[in-house]
């Protein structure tokens, strides 16, 4: 079925977080819970998901999903789907694949959980890239890292992104793997990968240590 099925996983262990979190001497909480502009970050990055032309977005829940579910009770959304790894202790590919496979639309946006200053505008640009290209079955649009338009290397490239979902099932499939050697193998294999321009610096941080949460808030401060 044509449309667009957006996939946010939030099933990671949490590790690095809780490590410095610990390390600090602070209360030890899971990273998708921190607070930017006084909600939880995956709450933010859910809702900045849905303000663009979505038909369903899953979220693909694993490690501590128990205190992760009530971050997502308060968006009233009948796009909003929750599932569940079945086996909690896997890789990104896999936790993909699990969300991948309960789409039920052609095309996924593809985001992290931990993601929430990717804009509105970046996740739009990224479908609107997807369809404008010559063949959409078989290319990945992907927020650049340095060049943009038509990319021959995959490297140091991750989520977000968005492609056929029939890629990323030929792709996930068997592998335990983070995303981007999977997408090296894409584009050895001649899928177009399509680097898209994002809106600012921001959205290239992914946080993952609690000096990246102090970033992020940082630079949005200096952004008022």
């Amino acid at each position: 079925m044509k449309g667009i099925s957006c996939i946010i996983t939030a099933a990671g262990k949490n590790r690095r977080m809780r490590e410095d979190l610990h390390n600090k001497g602070m209360e030890i909480k899971h990273k998708l819970l921190l607070k930017i502009n006084n909600e939880p970050i995956l709450t933010t990055t859910v809702k900045k998901a849905l303000e663009t032309d979505l038909d369903e977005c899953i979220i693909v829940l694993g490690h501590f999903m128990e205190d992760l579910y009530p971050s997502l009770d308060e968006i009233n959304d009948s796009r909003l789907i929750t599932i569940e790894n079945p086996d909690v202790n896997v890789e990104l590919s896999q936790t993909l694949l699990n969300g991948v496979l309960n789409a039920k639309y052609d095309y996924c946006l593809c985001l992290a959980g931990d993601q929430p200053t990717v804009t509105k505008k970046t996740m739009q640009n990224l479908i609107d890239q997807l369809f404008k290209s010559p063949e959409p079955g078989n290319t990945v649009t992907i927020l650049a890292r340095g060049e943009t338009g038509y990319l021959d290397s995959a490297r140091g490239l991750g989520m977000p992104f968005a492609c056929h979902s029939s890629l990323l099932e030929q792709y996930l499939q068997g592998k335990e793997d983070n995303l981007n050697p999977i997408l090296k193998g894409m584009v050895a294999d001649g899928v177009s990968l399509y680097g898209v321009q994002g809106q600012n610096e921001l959205e290239l941080i992914n946080i993952n240590r609690y000096e990246d949460y102090l970033k992020v808030l940082r630079l949005l401060n200096e952004k008022k």
